[in-house]
């Protein structure tokens, strides 16, 4: 595809109508090359959600649409804070959108549910940054402030903290747009108040003491999120059954069985081309995937002349998930090798396939982290203080304290 340059006169203001916010404006030339980029296409074809639509039938919106929503954010959040006389030069404002709207650039298909199954060392974040370099090439490196500002290496660190922090535009936009595909009114978040509410204090993201009642709520729908959305117990059991299913492909790949799939799933899966090895052979594949080839590959598999894989995958494809049970502890090795030697015996497999079928894992919730990037109110004196010091609703040993719990995952027919 060849691409204007970032001058071009012949690029007109977009306008994108979106559910969440209204009407989104693509104002800049360069910006919009960016979203017309087939890397950046490609997230239409990603979902944000993964499964979740099999609990939550709206949840079908996509990375597209989110990294849209958080670019929006991030115009009104650049927008209030040069109103604060804060100083941000017209490039610094482009630039920061553009680091925002190609941050989830490196998700693969269904996104967080198979990071890591189909690339083997790399997680999105580093896959992302590849994929910008590569498109820094193409656009003469027009995307050099953008990439700075998205690894943290540009002299404002308050730019990278409205990309990249635990009050950023990523998770103003993903909490309002998840709970309103959804329906789950719990993720409902004031994210205007917030953005009003936004200042700079020696290089710092701060918020301003008004607005303390609004982050609160903010990291009280994150946690009920978590707990009601994304780590729903049918959405952890489809997520969990698919990545078994691409790990068994993976297996009978490796051991030379044919597993039909698409081309480049196919070489992911055998595991012929390394992100090390060869990185541009890599990315072609992994950008010439999407949530469609896993899906087609699934439902062809129904067919497969392994048992474990057909089952697995006809399970998720007619919607008859594993039971899971959730509890505080870790399961006992007893009551896992009791489920796995009933799971030989009903499904008449061996030791090491009943594996695919019964396991355990665990899952953790963590909604505020004051360790790591804290979140900072700006008082009316002008003092700055950690917002665990000085909220008053919220008791935040409990919010920001690490919750795990622990799930068994079983085939239905074990169901007690």
């Amino acid at each position: 595809m060849e691409f204007l340059q970032p001058n071009s006169k012949s690029v007109k203001k977009k306008i994108i109508n979106d559910p969440v916010y209204g009407f989104i404006s693509l104002e800049n030339k360069l910006i919009f090359q960016i979203v017309e980029h087939p890397h950046f296409q490609r997230l239409r074809r990603i979902s944000q959600l993964g499964l979740t639509y099999l609990v939550y039938p709206g949840a079908n919106h996509t990375r597209f649409q989110h990294a849209l929503g958080a670019y929006h954010l991030m115009g009104r959040a650049v927008a209030e804070l040069k109103s604060k006389s804060v100083e941000i030069s017209d490039e610094e404002a482009i630039a920061v959108r553009i680091a925002i709207l190609l941050h989830d650039l490196g998700h693969g298909p269904f996104s967080h549910a198979l990071e890591n199954s189909l690339v083997e060392g790399l997680n999105h974040e580093e896959i992302g940054l590849l994929l910008m370099e590569e498109m820094n090439k193409e656009f003469d490196g027009a995307l050099d402030l953008a990439i700075s500002i998205f690894k943290d290496e540009y002299s404002k660190r308050f730019l990278h903290q409205l990309v990249s922090s635990q009050l950023d535009m990523d998770r103003l936009d993903y909490l309002k747009r998840d709970s309103f595909f959804t329906g789950v009114s719990e993720g409902v978040i004031g994210s205007d108040r917030i953005i009003s509410m936004l200042n700079v204090v020696n290089d710092k993201l701060v918020v301003e003491e008004k607005g303390i009642y609004s982050v609160e709520k903010f990291i009280v729908a994150r946690r009920l999120m978590y707990w009601q959305v994304y780590m729903h117990k049918a959405v952890l059991s489809a997520e969990f059954m698919l990545l078994k299913a691409l790990q068994r492909a993976r297996e009978l790949s490796r051991a030379g069985l044919n597993v039909d799939a698409n081309p480049s799933l196919g070489r992911l899966l055998r595991g012929d081309i390394h992100s090390v090895d060869d990185p541009d052979a890599f990315l072609r594949d992994f950008v010439n995937l999407d949530d469609n080839d896993v899906l087609a590959a699934v439902k062809a598999w129904t067919e497969h002349k392994d048992p474990v894989l057909s089952g697995i995958c006809k399970r998720l494809v007619e919607r008859r998930l594993n039971k899971v049970i959730v509890q505080s502890e870790a399961f006992s090795r007893e009551i896992i090798d009791g489920y796995l030697e009933r799971a030989q015996e009903y499904f008449g497999i061996d030791e090491a396939d009943s594996n695919y079928l019964v396991f355990a894992e665990s899952m953790s919730n963590l909604a505020y982290t004051p360790e790591s990037e804290q979140i900072d109110i700006l008082k009316k004196s002008g003092e700055v203080i950690e917002i665990s010091k000085v909220a008053e609703l919220l008791s935040f040993s409990s919010l920001a304290g690490k919750v795990e719990k622990h799930f068994l995952s079983i085939p239905y027919e074990l169901r007690d």
